[in-house]
Parts: C-alpha cells; structure tokens; sequence
C-alpha cells in the first residue's frame, strides 16, 4: 500500500456531524494527519464561502492546504489565497436553465459576490427526505450554510449575465425523484445534472467533478492518486471515492458510494474519518 500523502474529504455527511460540526475526535485525528506531512483537502458541493469556516478550524492556510468547492468547479488555495482552477457554466446555459425550470414547482438558487440570488426568500419548508417527518427551511439551510446574504429576483433568467459555477434547485424529496428526468433532459448532454441530497438537484458544467479536480491538485502537487484516501458519502462524491488510492464510504452514503468504496467506516456521526485513519495511517 502506497503511504497517505493527501486526504480529501467531502463535509455534509462526511467530515460534520449532523449537527454540522466537526467533532473533537475527527479533529484531532485530521490535525494529527496534517501534522505529520499530510496535505488536506475539503471537497463539497457547497460555494467556496460556506467551507472556508472548515478551513479556518483546521489550519488549512498554514499547512497549505485546499478547497474544492462548487463540486469539483473551482479549486482555492488556503495558502496563497488565490483560484488554481475555475470552470464555470456559460451565460447562454445558464439562462436556459433557469428558464427552463419555470415549469417545475422548485426553488432555483444561484450565487454571485456574497448574495445568493432567488425567486422566493420565503419559500416553503420542504421534507428532508422521503418518508421522513422532519422538515427543512431551505432557505435558510442554504444561505447559513454558505455564509450569504440573500437576495430576491422577478425573473432569474433574465437576472443573470454571468457565468455561475451552480445552478441550485431546491424541492420535494417525492417530488425531485419524479420530475429530475425532465429536469435534465434538455441539457443532460452539456452540464452536470444530479442530486447532492434528496431535496437538491443541481446543474455543474459537463465534466467538472470531484475526481478532476483531485487529478489538477495531484499534478499541482506532485502527489499520486494511489496516495490519497478520499472520504465521502453522497453520488456527488462518487468519482472521488472510485479515482483514489484508497476510497472510504461513510457507513451512511448512498448504495452506489457504499458499492464503490473500497472500505466502509462508521457514519459521519460516529468519527467514521478519525476511525479510518486510524486504520489506514
């Protein structure tokens, strides 16, 4: 087994708990990791502001540390604080998109300089999952979560004239699952389409993901993919998990992560990743 030289790890679900914390076991286990020489990496589906909290938490920009954030759509360096990658959903796409998702019953999300920018700062609470009880303000899930501020449009096809990393959309669990096909269809063969939780699906330019990104840091780094154990939990971290030298499903992640993993560790509520490195480091 080649020796760990780089961790990369998704957050929800993976590296915080359910009450979206890092607990002090996985802590101390990642600091003890970085302390020893091992480069960290955070991979989320969340903007670059909603994991930059991670980062301060775990010294990332004294250890030269990264972010992967937008699922794979841009690469930020802690250190040098500067963007060593960036590809993002052209302006004519985007509008497309956003128009398009007029004929479903969902809330489209789209971010830019701090503010994330919406048709309804109002909308419903919707179901975490289906057949689950619990329910969700997800308004306020995501522009807590990512640190904006939050900002209504009439019409967000028409608002936007830039190149978004994501384009969010927000709905019924129930709902997602019945329509996410036609959601797709028309652009299914030029951009990302998929689900990062059952009430977000989510729209990423075609052939960004988590596993290209840690392909540019590994030639950016000199670091081979079969010395990096990557860490995750949901289908957006699939590639992640299938491209590197050793890919650790959370005992929570999704059949097909659970089916890719090369080991199973405990959920993201019992330091699943603090169990792991202690196996493999």
């Amino acid at each position: 087994m080649s020796q760990i030289k780089m961790i990369i790890m998704d957050v929800d679900g993976t590296m915080v708990n359910s009450d979206k914390v890092i607990t002090p076991k996985t802590k101390e286990a990642l600091l003890k990791a970085q302390a020893s020489g091992v480069r960290l990496v955070i991979a989320s589906g969340r903007p670059t502001s909603g994991i930059r909290k991670f980062a301060d938490e775990l010294d990332l920009a004294e250890n030269h540390g990264l972010l992967v954030s937008y699922n794979g759509s841009k690469v930020y360096d802690c250190t040098s604080k500067e963007v060593i990658y960036n590809q993002a959903i052209k302006v004519n796409q985007a509008k497309r998109v956003l128009e398009h998702m007029k004929k479903f019953n969902v809330y489209p999300m789209v971010d830019r300089h701090g503010y994330m920018n919406v048709l309804d700062a109002y909308a419903p609470q919707i179901h975490m999952n289906v057949g689950d009880d619990r329910m969700i303000d997800i308004m306020k899930y995501e522009i807590r979560g990512g640190n904006f501020l939050i900002c209504e449009h009439r019409d967000l096809a028409e608002y936007v004239d830039f190149e978004p990393n994501k384009i969010l959309t927000a709905g019924e669990p129930e709902y997602l699952e019945k329509v996410f096909e036609e959601m797709q269809a028309p652009f299914k063969d030029e951009l990302n389409c998929m689900f990062t939780a059952p009430f977000f699906f989510e729209f990423t330019p075609k052939g960004v993901d988590k596993a290209k990104a840690l392909r540019s840091i590994c030639e950016l780094t000199n670091i081979d993919e079969s010395e990096v154990i990557a860490f995750g939990d949901a289908n957006n971290d699939l590639t992640m998990i299938e491209a590197a030298g050793i890919g650790v499903a959370m005992s929570n992640a999704s059949p097909l992560v659970l089916e890719a993993a090369d080991y199973i560790t405990l959920s993201n509520d019992e330091d699943g990743i603090a169990h792991a490195l202690a196996k493999f480091m």
